[in-house]
């Protein structure tokens, strides 16, 4: 795990209960990160929060983000309209692990209701742990990245 790396955190209504467990489980594990919301279980739309979190990866507060809505889909899909960002919605370990070591993922999306407590962690440790293999992945990140152009 980079410690030198701050995540961008945020979720919709769906997921609220969940990233707050989710920031205990970063805080035990030293992880900084700032919320970006939602604040509470009121109903949101869920791009908002996206942008917010994703326009601070932008502007360089932040480096990495974790979106968390329902099912992780809008959040995923929201945070990719993005210029720079690479969000991967995943819902087991190996696909949280592979965001990072080949596509370089710098945001992780899940769905609260798709994934418990538990798995959640899971999916943010292995997140968390695994670094960008580079190489040639590398190429093909600079392939993706292109498309933006």
């Amino acid at each position: 795990m980079d410690k030198n790396v701050t995540y961008a955190i945020a979720c919709d209504q769906a997921a609220y209960d969940l990233k707050q467990e989710v920031m205990k489980h970063l805080d035990e594990r030293g992880v900084k990160y700032i919320d970006y919301g939602t604040y509470s279980s009121d109903s949101v739309d869920y791009p908002e929060y996206a942008h917010k979190a994703c326009e601070a990866i932008q502007k360089g507060e932040c480096q990495r983000g974790i979106l968390i809505c329902g099912t992780g889909l809008g959040m995923s899909i929201s945070a990719n309209k993005h210029k720079g960002i690479r969000a991967a919605c995943v819902s087991d370990t190996f696909s949280a692990a592979m965001c990072r070591a080949h596509n370089d993922a710098n945001v992780l999306c899940f769905g609260a209701r798709v994934v418990g407590r538990g798995l959640a962690f899971a999916l943010v440790d292995a997140y968390l742990d695994t670094p960008f293999e580079g190489g040639r992945h590398q190429r093909r990140v600079d392939m993706m990245m292109d498309f933006e152009k």
